[in-house]
């Protein structure tokens, strides 16, 4: 993996395997257009089939204080045939379903507008952080649109069905602590500076536990939400039990019994 690459609309930043990604179109107000998501899409499947640089953990942020993601490009979108608007959609569903699927967690910070594919990013995400001026909204019936890259499906999940869809039918726009009180974002924080710095010391702490458990959990909550309790139950069951055929919980079992720090190696 290329760590190295330079990226028109994002930056990608390593530190001690811990990774930050930045997109960076300021004068846009961070603005998702098809080169954007084009080098997500790129970026994050090189995340995804790593196997040499084994990040543990990954922020999504947004370049400056005004915003996250502010929406697409509504320039870019205005001109768009279906069948444009077709493989839009499908790139942006790509780039969301990329980031809920990666094995490592991944912590949106959200500061400033998280509106429309801002907000839709965000939730793709494990979960948001978010500072005291951040705000989300999915506004797209305002301008003749609904939410392409996910946001009718993740939206309901995250606030339940009747008040997403207040939102979504009537495009209202969410200061942070009525979306902390929704259950959109988990944490709040007076500016950017404070709300990265706690951001990395969340992964690092997840970093402490098993990787391949906490891997798991994430696919085993992603998986079924979908599912019935009784389906859900089997499958976290069938899961349980095939993780003891690891080494990591065979370490940690044993650490803890012996009264020290676990050494996990991740399978």
């Amino acid at each position: 993996m290329n760590t190295n690459k330079t990226y028109q609309t994002l930056t990608f930043e390593v530190k001690d395997r811990f990774a930050t990604i930045t997109i960076n179109r300021p004068t846009k107000m961070n603005a998702l257009n098809s080169e954007m998501l084009g080098e997500l899409k790129e970026l994050l499947v090189d995340i995804k089939t790593d196997s040499e640089y084994k990040i543990l953990g990954i922020i999504l942020t947004g370049a400056g204080e005004k915003a996250f993601i502010a929406g697409a490009d509504i320039a870019e979108m205005s001109d768009m045939t279906p069948s444009d608007a077709y493989t839009l959609g499908q790139l942006g569903q790509q780039v969301t379903t990329l980031f809920e699927t990666l094995q490592v967690p991944v912590i949106a910070a959200v500061n400033g507008f998280a509106l429309g594919g801002g907000c839709e990013m965000a939730m793709s995400c494990d979960f948001i952080y978010a500072t005291d001026n951040a705000v989300f909204g999915q506004p797209e019936v305002k301008l003749g649109l609904i939410p392409g890259f996910g946001g009718t499906q993740r939206l309901a999940k995250l606030v339940g069905r009747n008040n997403a869809k207040e939102l979504i039918y009537s495009g209202r726009n969410l200061k942070a602590d009525e979306a902390l009180r929704m259950g959109l974002i988990v944490r709040t924080f007076a500016n950017k500076d404070a709300m990265m710095e706690e951001a990395m010391k969340t992964l690092k702490a997840i970093s402490m536990n098993s990787p391949l458990a906490v891997s798991m959990a994430k696919k085993v909550m992603n998986e079924g939400i979908d599912l019935t309790i009784a389906e859900g139950l089997q499958l976290e069951k069938r899961q349980f039990s095939g993780i003891f055929s690891s080494e990591d919980m065979r370490e940690g079992t044993r650490a803890f019994v012996e009264k020290r720090a676990p050494s996990f190696k991740g399978k």
